[in-house]
């Protein structure tokens, strides 16, 4: 795509900067839904869930897992604000497949003080890296 056609990214998490460049297309998944945005979208600011995040730029394309936060999308500038991230080399599958297989147990036995929401979110956390990964 030209360059005109391009927007900002910045993904911060806690630990500092995970990435800082251009883009001409990024998608994700927001609590609204899956979400693609280009340059001059219409503002907006809405919360991730876990997801696996697409950077394109130009031919390229990158992966990461997001995993929760909030993005602020403007015209010519995206900022993700993101509890945790990580490129696929960084994500250990076993782990994240034992973490999976953990919160379906979880979520499977109904047990009486079962924190839902916990489990839930532990779940989409790991499918997300699962998927990055792959």
């Amino acid at each position: 795509m030209a360059e005109n056609n391009r927007f900002e990214l910045k993904i911060i998490e806690p630990d500092g900067v995970f990435f800082e460049g251009g883009s001409d297309f990024l998608e994700f998944t927001s609590v609204e839904g899956e979400m693609g945005v280009y340059k001059n979208h219409i503002p907006l600011t809405t919360i991730l869930e876990p997801c696996v995040m697409k950077i394109h730029d130009g031919g390229e394309r990158k992966k990461a897992a997001i995993l929760g936060g909030f993005i602020e999308i403007q015209k010519e500038r995206i900022t993700v604000l993101a509890e945790d991230a990580n490129w696929p080399e960084e994500i250990d599958v076993t782990r994240a497949e034992a973490a999976r297989q953990r919160a379906k147990d979880r979520l499977a036995r109904k047990e009486a003080g079962l924190d839902v929401v916990r489990a839930e979110a532990a779940l989409k956390r790991a499918v997300a890296r699962i998927q990055t990964a792959k």
